[in-house]
């Protein structure tokens, strides 16, 4: 076995391939419905790809702990699953148009039908989850779904409003890092470990997804539109105040934070530009200071690996903090 660390996202799919080929099926093959609207839906979004980064923590957690079962693929499948039914739900909240480059699926089949669809997949994963007949696994799961629909009705109450540190790493929790925590913590419950490397693993996914949401939001206020796949500026554009823009509001002259707090109490650009926004953020250092933060949370999940064996998947799960921090999209 190779001792050389990973340095691509190649090698770590080569190392997972068939696994999360048999996860694309597996989710393919859950998502058919009686009802065609569910299944076109659900296929549309099967489609639309993306990083599958949360059933890749939970094979690597559970391969590198030694699981070898079929079980792996369904859990990886229901993570999935209860991801995208999250995206369903974010997009018609947002009223977004686009997602990974093109149309978002309320945009597609409308608000009633997608929501109905979301909510079709959460049942679906956990139907599959519950052949696994293991009430920690649904424990972790129904606590996951609590959390995320908690998060996304606390942002709802928060939108156009200041918000501290504080409750902006709460925010970041429950809507992404929990599900990171879980999908870790599902790959430890696979493998029969104990509570300690259970615990570990937990945390290495917690400070992997807040890294994950913080280099989101950052990449919201400074990418493209044809690399992000998506409208830029969403967040500010609708009333969020992400981390960045709370350190330049806590740091900014009189007339940077009235710019900032009538960018979101407007929820447009109109009275002020987005590139008046990026001179306050870039002046006072704010981007920088995000991405230093999701920088000190990725080796943060990186130090809690240190009691995981030796292997390939390990330094698999070593690599992906860097690979987190350092994407464009």
């Amino acid at each position: 076995m190779s001792t050389s660390p990973i340095s691509t996202a190649k090698e770590v799919f080569d190392l997972l391939r068939d696994d999360l080929l048999a996860i694309e099926r597996e989710f393919a093959q859950e998502a058919v419905s009686e009802v065609a609207a569910v299944t076109d839906i659900a296929n549309y979004l099967i489609s639309g790809g993306g990083k599958r980064i949360r059933p890749m923590l939970l094979l690597l957690s559970s391969r590198a702990l030694g699981c070898n079962g079929g079980n792996r693929v369904r859990m990886g499948a229901v993570v999935e699953m209860l991801h995208t039914a999250t995206l369903v739900h974010d997009d018609i909240i947002d009223e977004a148009d686009t997602r990974r480059g093109r149309p978002s699926s309320n945009t597609r089949w409308g608000n009633s039908k997608c929501v109905l669809a979301g909510d079709w997949l959460y049942m679906q994963a956990f139907r599959v989850a519950l052949e696994e007949r293991n009430f920690r696994i649904l424990d972790l799961l129904i606590s996951l779904t609590q959390q995320m629909v908690e998060g996304e009705l606390l942002q709802m109450q928060k939108l156009g409003h200041l918000i501290n540190e504080e409750e902006y790493f709460d925010l970041i929790y429950r809507k992404t890092a929990c599900l990171f925590k879980v999908s870790m913590q599902l790959g430890a419950e696979l493998a029969g470990v104990g509570e300690e490397m259970d615990s570990q693993l937990g945390e290495y996914g917690r400070n992997l997804g807040l890294a994950f949401q913080i280099v989101d939001d950052v990449l919201d206020l400074t990418a493209t539109e044809d690399v992000l796949g998506k409208p830029v500026a969403s967040d500010l554009r609708e009333g969020k105040a992400t981390l960045a823009v709370i350190h330049a509001l806590e740091r900014g002259t009189g007339a940077d934070r009235e710019a900032i707090r009538t960018v979101l109490a407007d929820r447009s650009f109109t009275r002020v530009t987005h590139a008046q926004i990026l001179e306050v953020l870039i002046r006072h250092g704010s981007l920088e200071y995000a991405m230093d933060t999701a920088c000190a949370y990725a080796e943060a999940a990186r130090l809690s690996l240190t009691e995981l064996p030796d292997g390939e998947y390990k330094r698999a799960l070593l690599w992906v903090p860097g690979f987190v921090v350092a994407r464009d999209r």
